[in-house]
């Protein structure tokens, strides 16, 4: 429970540098749409695969090797030909096509394709790319790419040249059977599990729907029976269910990337009375006692700040003053390691 005693802190430092800090307070945010925080079960991407050749290239094709000699020769005895002697050009390269089915993609919609070489071609820019069946997991083809490939334009070409893509450029050839309307249950999967926020989210819906349909197992899963008034009516059930808002609990977590110079903050994070020394900065935590103290007889400056903002204060006052990331970041640790940061530190 939060307080409104107030806190003061004592900032000595000889620096003048630069830091950044990005603060998430839980208490500013606002409630999130369901839609935003499950995922379905069911409901998801399945990524497909394939092997093709991009053919058209500026002489920025695949040296000869296995690989692309053999797939030129299959495809020329598709078109009829049947050559003798190995074919050596630097027009043609091998490569990979991968794609993402959507969930309910059906026949004949189209979808976007990524190209990247298999060989050593220095770039597909210009080139072609020829059919190419994609596959799932199940080794059975669910799409067919070919077209001309983008690069990204010019100057993106010469520098990541061997990927490109080709926007709508595979044509579903078989849907995945998915049934969605005949479904009696569904099960809804935070994407960040939380056990309070799970707790909300059972209780709006089973507070919404108007009786026990839905049931929390853990912290990222909710198992949710169809009402019978719902039967063979899932879409208008789901579409009711991802407008539904919560108010998203957040655990008190700093997460620290030390490479960067990154430090994200996000939960009630409270830090209780201490008092440290880095470098030439003095920190104190404590009641406050008076609005000047003498040291030397030089005045100290001190920031008055209420117990919930206490964190958010000490970071202003560091940046105020010139502190630098690896400054801010020791702070944090020690504080952690003391016992006066209440939260989880995470180094990434």
């Amino acid at each position: 429970m939060k307080t409104s005693n107030l806190f003061f802190f004592k900032f000595k430092l000889g620096l003048n540098l630069l830091f950044i800090f990005l603060v998430v307070w839980s208490s500013a945010q606002a409630a999130v749409r369901f839609k935003d925080l499950v995922t379905i079960k069911g409901i998801r991407d399945n990524p497909i695969i394939g092997h093709g050749l991009v053919i058209g290239l500026n002489g920025t094709g695949d040296s000869p090797s296995e690989i692309t000699n053999s797939s030129l020769k299959k495809m020329m005895q598709k078109l009829g030909l049947n050559p003798q002697l190995e074919v050596s050009s630097k027009n043609v390269a091998a490569v990979v096509v991968s794609a993402k089915l959507p969930s309910f993609a059906r026949l004949g919609q189209k979808i976007d394709v990524t190209i990247s070489s298999v060989g050593d071609a220095s770039s597909l820019a210009g080139g072609t790319l020829l059919v190419t069946p994609l596959k799932g997991g199940d080794d059975l083809i669910y799409a067919i790419a070919h077209g001309p490939i983008s690069v990204g334009g010019l100057d993106q070409g010469k520098k990541m040249g061997t990927t490109a893509r080709i926007p709508q450029g595979a044509t579903v050839e078989k849907e995945i059977s998915a049934e969605f309307d005949r479904k009696k249950s569904l099960r809804l999967s935070l994407n960040h599990p939380d056990f309070t926020t799970a707790a909300r989210m059972e209780k709006i819906i089973n507070a919404e729907l108007g009786g026990k349909f839905a049931l929390a197992h853990d912290a990222g899963t909710i198992d949710l029976m169809v009402p019978s008034h719902y039967d063979r009516n899932i879409v208008q059930l789901v579409a009711i269910l991802e407008n539904f808002k919560v108010d998203v609990d957040q655990a008190a977590k700093i997460v620290i990337n030390e490479r960067t110079g990154t430090i994200v903050a996000g939960g009630d994070i409270v830090l209780k009375p201490v008092a440290i020394t880095h470098g030439d900065l003095t920190i104190e935590i404590a009641a406050p006692e008076g609005e000047k103290k003498e040291e030397g007889g030089q005045k100290t400056n001190i920031l008055y700040v209420p117990e919930e903002n206490t964190l958010e204060n000490v970071v202003q006052g560091l940046r105020q003053l010139g502190a630098s990331n690896q400054d801010l970041i020791a702070i944090l640790q020690a504080l952690k390691n003391e016992g006066s940061l209440i939260g989880e530190l995470e180094i990434i």
